[in-house]
């Protein structure tokens, strides 16, 4: 049976008046008077409820109360045992909650039951709905001006162990051999001999893999990777056992790590230079999405946007993160600028400016987020030259985006497009010879052409003119810079 109060609705009678007006007002004014009041009653409990039938069965617990224990628990970084304790005992979570009475069935919950409605939350896809929703009603409670938001990316270390190469083969081939003996016993007492499982399934098989010496690690390294190929070519042809997750991951490491030549009884394989393997490669078996920076190591990095205030912060508004996604380690900053632009435009709190690192702030960065009526705010990647002229010293119509002329006063022979979208203006090589400020000049003297295009003339103009605020005119290619340092 599914079990619901109606949260939005007041009662007759306070029933939290019991607390006195002093902790009452302590309460309010924390998160757990927040949660209470904008949140609790817009939780989208529908996507809970199809999974319990409404009028057989064992009742549900709240689901109100039970999706908002489960939002406190990542909010507060508490394991099951300290959320069940949270529940039963603490009297924000009861505030925030809505649970009004002390009965083990309002304010118990099994750490079983926390992993059950965790798992129907991951299977509805529901925490980014959470998210969207939860986050948009803060910004129209509060008030927030999302005109004005910062965007940066951190590192997510994952939980678990960093594997080598030896034991990534290792223990992948481990995962499917327990997976075969489980799912297909005839299949892995036929094909497979005891020496070859014992390698991989006996108690100390590990060790022959961790504990090599150092002129040995070559020798290991092809032993385990032949093993890899026989399992994958043995059991190619099965029925159902390429389907399985387990022999996929032999797949995947057998492709991102080996090289393989030949088939069949003729196939030969070879380990890749560690050089030669990418990044997205599998890190570990038992966390497959998770990616590797050379930086910061294994794991996920997360991109976070949020609001923020110039000058005197109100303490009444809080800056609120209006878009998190989280993405493999791999993963360069300047693709996370875009996402994240839609998905804020999407749910109507995308930024007029946006403040970023340099990473982000790539020329195609800055004139898709421009299109978007976005002002990207980021330094160009390379330091400003010091003296010389540069393509920001050429004027450039700001509709067309081509040179206009030259600093000297010379306009371009011809302007051309090419087959990369970038423009090249050439000039008279006459002119060009006998100008005197030639040798500072980017225009190659044999093309009569810029050395950089009109990308490059747009981080040039970046690169002199250091922003404090800027505008952006719809009908420009370019971001007009609106005022200057007033050192550079």
């Amino acid at each position: 049976m599914i079990t619901a109060k109606d949260h939005s609705t007041g009662l007759l009678f306070d029933l939290w008046d019991h607390i006195g007006p002093k902790r009452r007002n302590l309460l309010d004014k924390s998160w757990a008077g927040v949660f209470r009041k904008f949140l609790l009653h817009e939780l989208p409990i529908e996507r809970i409820a199809c999974h319990f039938t409404e009028y057989s069965g064992r009742p549900s617990k709240e689901l109100y109360a039970m999706i908002g224990a489960l939002i406190l628990q990542q909010m507060h970084d508490l394991s099951d045992e300290e959320a069940q304790r949270a529940l039963a005992f603490n009297l924000d979570w009861h505030y925030a909650l809505d649970i009004t009475d002390d009965t083990d069935a309002s304010t118990y919950i099994s750490e079983r039951t926390f992993r059950n409605y965790r798992r129907i939350i991951l299977d509805e896809k529901l925490a980014p709905v959470i998210f969207g929703e939860l986050t948009d009603l803060l910004l129209k409670g509060f008030g927030v001006d999302t005109s004005k938001q910062r965007l940066d990316s951190t590192h997510i270390q994952s939980n678990m162990r960093k594997l080598r190469r030896a034991r990534l083969f290792a223990t992948t081939i481990r995962k499917f051999l327990r997976k075969l003996a489980r799912s297909c016993p005839e299949v892995f007492s036929s094909c497979l001999t005891k020496e070859f499982t014992d390698r991989y399934l006996a108690k100390n098989s590990d060790s022959c893999f961790s504990r090599v010496k150092p002129s040995e690690a070559s020798r290991t390294l092809e032993q385990v990777s032949q093993d890899l190929l026989f399992l994958v070519e043995s059991f190619s042809a099965h029925d159902t056992i390429p389907k399985m997750s387990e022999y996929q991951m032999l797949k995947r490491v057998l492709r991102e790590q080996c090289t393989v030549t030949g088939s069949g009884a003729e196939a030969k394989v070879a380990v890749k230079p560690p050089k030669d393997v990418s990044p997205e490669s599998l890190q570990n078996p038992s966390d497959p999405d998770a990616g590797y920076d050379a930086h910061k190591g294994q794991g996920y990095q997360a991109q976070l946007m949020e609001t923020y205030q110039i000058g005197e912060r109100d303490p009444k508004i809080p800056n609120l993160i209006t878009h998190a996604e989280a993405e493999p380690a791999y993963m360069h900053d300047s693709q996370g600028l875009q996402p994240a632009l839609d998905a804020t435009t999407e749910r109507g709190c995308c930024p007029e400016q946006l403040v970023c690192d340099t990473h982000y702030g790539s020329d195609d960065n800055v004139l898709k987020a421009a299109g978007k009526g976005v002002a990207v705010i980021a330094p160009v990647a390379g330091p400003a030259p010091a003296e010389g002229i540069t393509l920001a010293h050429f004027p450039t119509d700001p509709h067309t985006g081509y040179i206009v002329r030259c600093p000297e006063g010379h306009a371009p022979l011809t302007m051309r497009q090419t087959k990369k979208h970038r423009l090249i203006a050439a000039f008279c090589k006459k002119t060009c010879r006998t100008c005197p400020r030639q040798g500072d000049c980017p225009v190659q003297l044999e093309a009569q052409v810029p050395k950089p295009v009109l990308q490059g003339h747009r981080c040039e103009r970046r690169r002199r003119d250091r922003v404090v605020r800027h505008a952006f005119s719809p009908d420009s290619t370019m971001l007009w810079m609106k005022y200057r340092c007033p050192t550079r």
